[in-house]
């Protein structure tokens, strides 16, 4: 008789308990999130900010991002349904950008203004474009303040040094700039390499010998295409 019974207990237990899993990790995935479209220092990047629900059920009516210091210039993407607000703040001392620009002023924080409030419920996505610092390893937060109908949920803390962000009640959206992508570099030094062997040379293609160059890289590439093609073909005959 204790087998049957120990069987019904952790079928009308098991249901609880994943209910009480759930109501534990719902507050992890409430936040509002950040996802960059690159984290690579010096890079031009858009940060896609997810609002995935309200304030404690009321809608979502406004969403202000605070901008962190490094960043000098924002620009915020139009949105049909959110009007955009910008805080713009004098720089003391000015600073001069990437492209030689004196700047005396920069813009402290956008707020996204929803023309009808954003139900519980409803999830959507605003957005900035920016450039990212040049040092590798800076943290960027960008401290949020929701605003609801009623109440707002400011998304503001920011964890301290070796703290994990999970353990903040309301962390703010952050990111870590990473090194610059270094085959990227590669790429682009190939390619100046090309134009320099090519601007060395005549009209012709005889100046520096570059038709054969040309020729050995095509005989070359075109060589790797027929291995690639037969390995291929042989591990589907092997699969077959």
């Amino acid at each position: 008789m204790a087998r049957p019974a120990a069987r019904w207990l952790l079928r009308g237990t098991a249901p609880a308990v994943a209910l009480l899993g759930l109501a534990v990790a719902a507050p992890a995935t409430a936040h509002v999130t950040l996802t960059p479209s690159t984290t690579q220092a010096g890079e031009p990047a858009v940060l896609r900010f997810a609002i995935g629900h309200g304030c404690d059920g009321s809608a979502t009516t406004a969403v202000t991002i605070r901008i962190p210091e490094p960043i000098t210039a924002v620009t915020p993407t139009r949105h049909p349904l959110w009007d955009v607000e910008q805080e713009v703040v004098p720089l003391d001392p000015p600073v001069v950008d990437a492209h030689g620009a004196r700047l005396t002023e920069r813009v402290a924080a956008v707020t996204f203004r929803a023309q009808e409030p954003l139900p519980e419920g409803e999830r959507d996505v605003l957005e900035i474009a920016l450039v990212l610092p040049p040092d590798a390893g800076t943290t960027l937060s960008f401290p949020t303040i929701q605003t609801c109908e009623q109440g707002q949920s400011a998304w503001t803390e920011v964890p301290a040094g070796g703290q994990d962000p999970e353990q903040l009640d309301r962390p703010a959206p952050t990111l870590v700039v990473t090194p610059d992508d270094p085959g990227a570099d590669g790429a682009a030094s190939a390619v100046d390499t090309l134009t320099a062997v090519r601007a060395d040379t005549d009209p012709s293609g005889r100046g520096n010998g570059e038709a054969p160059l040309l020729a050995v890289g095509a005989f070359g590439l075109g060589l790797l295409a027929t291995l690639l093609a037969i390995a291929a073909l042989a591990r589907q005959r092997r699969r077959s």
